[in-house]
């Protein structure tokens, strides 16, 4: 289903750099063995090898974050800025993402473009934003505004088996950086035109 360059990092490497990018900013190796599940000396070893090999670098001391390499390595394809405006572009009705408290159980709520989406999710009863995660929903919405790299975030967040106002808080932040990210891109173009 994702389309990957071929790596020679081990799969608890993999994990640990998809943590960290989950993360999007600089992380303990304890919240990054927490995220994981994998045990803390085992993750801090792993680091250190990444860090080694140039993926993962340390902003200050105690902290990590996923570098430019490790962002390559997982294999995500670029957005150039005509991209970054097409995913966060208005849809229309049909295209909206729309919200539900359960099966059959339609809310008089939807979402037509990402901004609006982190909008809706941050105060959105808990509930539906639950149903939605672990059903595989807003991943599969995110992978039709063509946005690979979020949905992929998605995918590891539903993994995590959170809850609550956790999985909520996991959500927006993610989804935020996201928006930031691309409108940052996005403005980019209109300077440059």
């Amino acid at each position: 289903m994702w389309a990957c360059i071929k790596m020679s990092i081990s799969p608890v490497k993999r994990l640990i750099l998809e943590t960290m990018w989950v993360l999007d900013k600089p992380a303990k190796a304890t919240e990054i063995a927490k995220d994981t599940g994998v045990n803390f000396p085992s993750v801090m070893m792993h680091i250190l090898g990444l860090a080694r090999s140039g993926h993962v670098e340390t902003p200050q001391k105690g902290l990590y974050v996923i570098t430019e390499k490790g962002r390559k390595t997982l294999g995500f394809p670029e957005v150039d800025r005509e991209r970054a405006a097409e995913i966060l572009a208005y849809l229309s009705l049909e295209k909206s993402f729309r919200f539900y408290a359960d099966y059959g159980k339609p809310l008089d709520v939807h979402a037509a473009s990402l901004q609006d989406f982190y909008e809706k999710i941050s105060t959105l009863d808990v509930g539906s934003i639950e149903f939605h995660t672990h059903r595989g929903d807003f991943e599969a919405w995110f992978m039709g505004l063509n946005d690979a790299e979020l949905a992929r975030k998605m995918l590891l967040i539903k993994e995590q088996k959170i809850f609550g106002e956790a999985l909520r808080k996991k959500i927006c932040d993610v989804v935020k950086n996201r928006v930031d990210e691309l409108d940052k891109l996005r403005k980019q173009a209109v300077g440059n035109t």
